[in-house]
């Protein structure tokens, strides 16, 4: 039986969603700035955040939470605006930088779940 979601469990998933959706933002800004250096950074950030939000949380939503406020970002900044004004160019930095984030994203929170330390050996007869 699952343990119920409380109040900071919540308020947990819904900072590493506002986290990945700066890091969306600011890795769509970087990618094309600094082409092979800033589509690293920008991917590396996310990974790094969606590991680091299942580490902290112990659970794969918290792995994906900020993949989901990543991927909003990023689709809302795809968009072009009625004057013809675009963020992403049409270059394969940019696609990398969309299927790339989006794969690293997946890949961090469909990680197995993190073995709990101290816990009993599971040989029988020790």
């Amino acid at each position: 039986m699952a343990s119920p979601i409380g109040a900071a469990r919540i308020g947990g998933y819904l900072g590493l969603t506002v986290l990945g959706a700066l890091a969306g933002a600011a890795g769509s800004l970087v990618q094309g700035g600094w082409f092979p250096g800033g589509l690293t950074l920008a991917l590396l950030a996310i990974a790094g955040l969606s590991y680091g939000g299942l580490l902290a949380t112990r659970t794969r939503g918290g792995g994906m939470a900020p993949g989901i406020g990543w991927i909003v970002a990023v689709l809302l900044l795809t968009a072009s605006r009625p004057e013809g004004d675009f963020l992403f160019s049409a270059g394969l930095g940019s696609y990398a930088f969309l299927l790339g984030g989006m794969a690293v994203a997946v890949m961090c929170a469909t990680l197995p779940k993190v073995p709990q330390p101290g816990g009993p050996s599971a040989r029988l007869g020790k």
